[in-house]
């Protein structure tokens, strides 16, 4: 057995394939993605985009919130420790990284800060290309 790097980066955590959920929220709406995907992460991240939009920063945050922990429990269910990447370039951890800069978006927007901060942190550790191109 090799020896180990006990200070090597873990690998990335990819998430599973979500396909037939992807392509029933291009032609539904988030509501009925949700509805039919209740663990799909970017159905909710568009949910608390559009409602950051039409200005309800209360159910942009609960809409953020739910998706970024059923994106926890997918990343924890695929091996993800607690750390290490989370690539933008593997397509289904898309989701859960949108519904993470949502979150950090509609915490700022009620006036929670120090969350705003932990979350765009967490976004930037977890890849810096997926916080390129999302800000």
């Amino acid at each position: 057995m090799a020896p180990q790097n006990l200070m090597s980066q873990p690998p990335a955590t990819k998430l599973p394939e979500d396909t037939e959920a992807r392509k029933f929220l291009d032609e539904h709406t988030p509501e009925d993605t949700v509805r039919r995907f209740p663990w799909f992460c970017a159905a909710w991240a568009r949910l608390a985009k559009n409602a950051l939009e039409s200005g309800d920063d209360v159910a942009a945050y609960a809409f953020a919130r739910t998706g970024y922990h059923r994106g926890l429990d997918q990343l924890r269910r695929s091996g993800w420790k607690g750390h290490g990447p989370i690539p933008w370039d593997h397509k289904p951890n898309r989701g859960f990284l949108k519904s993470l800069h949502q979150l950090s978006r509609a915490a700022a927007a009620i006036g929670e800060a120090d969350e705003a901060a932990r979350c765009a942190q967490f976004l930037r550790d977890s890849d810096p290309a997926a916080a390129d191109a999302l800000t």
